[in-house]
């Protein structure tokens, strides 16, 4: 059945990808971008291609462009715009912290209420929130990403019970570390405050963490597991992926029952 999906945060990486892809299997999508040049760029595409695409410019911080989400009709909306940055939390700047929370919490949460409103009025639809693995692990170094994203999993449980008597589901999509460029951005960020002199949480233990990155799964497969599941009307709350990812996650969470300080 085709499906009208709303996405926000598609001007790259897994957004964009899984915009392209759910158009390509005839769905019609409305794709959102942070910056007006990443608009530009995903229309000449979608046009290239011949895709049934809306492509328009939506800062998901911005409330008049939040706004713009009232003006159209969709099946499912797919709240995936987020950004991300590393570092020790015992160090981190709080202004960081507080710009990850703003667009991966707050801004998030802003554009799923008006979301939940309309699909609410329709009478159906479903919502998912882009979370991640880091929204179920803690991995050193990259906590102020890990917080909002556990977060999120906290927002999207409570709002799928509270949903679930007006007929709108509400899931999570929780990809494991794809190579899309996302995460080694987020890697450099702390050095642009990093002081040897000043911190002291040690260079060398951030650049061990980082080693890790090297090993990223093909963001093609994340991107044809999102385009089976956003418009899909049965499957799971939490989709974890890889398989692989999903283990590991499991794993860590029964560990966690016996972990001692």
């Amino acid at each position: 059945m085709v499906k009208t999906i709303f996405i926000t945060g598609a001007g790259s990486g897994l957004g964009r990808g899984a915009s392209l892809g759910l158009a390509k299997k005839g769905h019609r999508v409305i794709a959102t971008t942070e910056l007006t040049s990443q608009k530009t760029d995903l229309m000449r595409e979608a046009e290239a291609e011949g895709l049934d695409m809306e492509v328009f410019k939506l800062d998901i911080t911005n409330e008049r462009d939040r706004e713009q989400i009232n003006d159209y009709d969709f099946d499912v909306f797919v709240a995936n715009a987020a950004i991300n940055e590393g570092g020790p939390l015992a160090e981190v700047p709080m202004d960081r912290i507080r710009a990850l929370f703003e667009v991966n919490v707050f801004a998030t949460l802003e554009t799923v209420q008006i979301a939940a409103r309309k699909l609410v009025e329709k009478g159906n639809g479903k919502i998912i929130f882009m979370s991640s693995m880091a929204g179920i692990s803690a991995t050193p170094y990259v906590g102020p990403y890990t917080a909002t994203k556990h977060a999120i999993e906290g927002i999207a449980q409570t709002m799928k019970s509270e949903l679930e008597k007006h007929n709108v589901k509400v899931a999570t999509i929780n990809p494991g570390a794809y190579e899309t460029g996302f995460n080694k951005r987020a890697a450099e960020e702390k050095w642009k405050w990093y002081d040897e002199e000043k911190n002291f949480t040690r260079k060398e233990d951030m650049e061990k963490q980082e080693e890790a990155l090297k090993d990223q799964f093909d963001p093609e497969d994340m991107i044809a597991k999102m385009v089976e599941i956003i418009p899909a009307d049965q499957h799971k709350f939490r989709t974890v992926y890889p398989e692989e990812t999903e283990k590991q996650l499991k794993k860590t969470q029964e560990e966690r029952w016996t972990m001692e300080i």
